[in-house]
C-alpha cells in the first residue's frame, strides 16, 4: 500500500487519467477493473487521495498495459544511485549478499526493518513507513517463479544484537531469518566471530548475477551507495565475495548457531 512519491505520482495518475481517456473508459468501469471504487479513482484523479502502489497495479490491470506504469514507479520512484541496482535485483537468477552489521533487506521483518531506519533523524513518519513497505516489496523477488538462488552471509555480531528495547524485534527477526533458510532457493551462512581479520570489514556488497550471465554490484555506504559496473571492480567484488564466503561456516552449521543464539529467549 505504500504511497508513490509526489512528483512521480502526478506524473503516473496524469498518465492513467490520459490511458483511461484513451481507451473511453468511465472512473466507474476503470475501477471495478482496478479493484477500486469510482469515488477513490476520482479522488485519486482529482490529488485529494495518495497514490499507492496498489492502485498502481491496478491501473496496469485495468488499462492492459502488462505492468508498465510499476515498472515506471519502481524505476524512477528509488534513489538515483540505488535505480540500477533496484533493476538488477529484480531480474538476476542469482543473488549474493554480505552485511557484516544487519540482516540482509531481503531478509528483514517489517519491524527490524523499521527499528533500522529509524536511526535516519530526517526521516518523518509517513516516509519512514514508506521506505519499510517498499523494503517489503522488494522482498517479493525471492518468491517470483522462477526464483532467484539468494546466498547471504552475515556476520555473527549481527545476529547476536538482542536486548533492551530490540529484544522482541531482534527475536521475531532471529525466527523469520531460520523461516527464509529453510527455502530451497535461500542459503545462509553465518561469518563466525573468531574471524578477526577478513576482507569484508571495509563494508557489505552485494552480487546479482544477470540472465545473460553478467554480474552487477552494489556497494553500501553512510550516504547511499554505489553500482557497480566495470569488469576491473567487479572482478574485485566478486573475490572478496568468495573471501567472506570461504570464511562463513555451512549452511548448516550457520542454521544450529541462530537457533542456539535464539533458545534462551523462546
Amino acid at each position: 500500500m505504500t504511497d508513490v512519491p509526489g512528483p512521480l505520482a502526478e506524473f503516473i495518475v496524469g498518465e492513467l487519467r490520459r490511458g483511461r481517456a484513451a481507451a473511453g473508459t468511465t472512473q466507474e468501469a476503470f475501477g471495478k477493473a482496478a479493484g477500486f471504487s469510482a469515488s477513490h479513482v476520482s479522488a485519486v484523479e482529482n490529488g485529494t487521495r495518495a497514490l499507492t502502489m496498489d492502485f498502481v497495479r491496478g491501473g496496469d490491470r485495468a488499462l492492459h498495459t502488462g505492468g508498465v506504469y510499476e515498472r515506471l514507479v519502481r524505476r524512477f520512484g528509488a534513489p538515483e544511485w540505488f535505480q540500477s541496482w533496484l533493476e538488477a535485483e529484480q531480474s538476476a537468477t542469482q543473488l549474493r549478499a554480505f552485511e557484516p552489521n544487519l540482516i540482509p533487506g531481503l531478509l528483514q521483518t517489517a519491524d527490524y526493518a523499521r527499528a533500522v531506519l529509524r536511526f535516519d533523524p530526517r526521516l518523518s513518519d509517513h516516509e519512514l513507513e514508506q521506505k519499510v513497505a517498499s523494503r517489503m516489496e522488494r522482498q517479493a523477488t525471492l518468491l517470483r517463479e522462477p526464483p532467484p538462488q539468494f546466498i547471504a552471509v552475515i556476520d555473527e555480531s549481527a545476529i547476536r544484537r538482542i536486548g533492551g528495547a530490540y529484544e522482541k524485534i531482534m527475536i521475531e527477526q532471529l525466527v523469520h531469518l531460520l523461516d527464509c533458510a529453510e527455502r530451497p532457493n535461500v542459503s545462509v551462512h553465518i561469518l563466525p566471530s573468531d574471524v578477526v581479520l577478513h576482507a569484508g570489514l571495509s563494508g557489505p556488497l552485494s552480487l546479482a548475477r544477470m540472465p545473460d550471465g553478467t554480474w552487477i554490484g552494489h556497494l553500501e555506504n553512510q550516504l547511499g551507495g554505489t553500482a557497480v559496473h566495470r569488469p576491473a571492480q567487479l572482478d574485485i567484488v566478486l573475490e572478496r565475495w568468495e573471501s567472506v564466503r570461504n570464511e562463513a561456516l555451512s549452511r548448516r552449521q550457520s542454521l544450529e548457531l541462530i537457533k542456539e543464539v535464539v533458545k534462551p529467549w523462546t
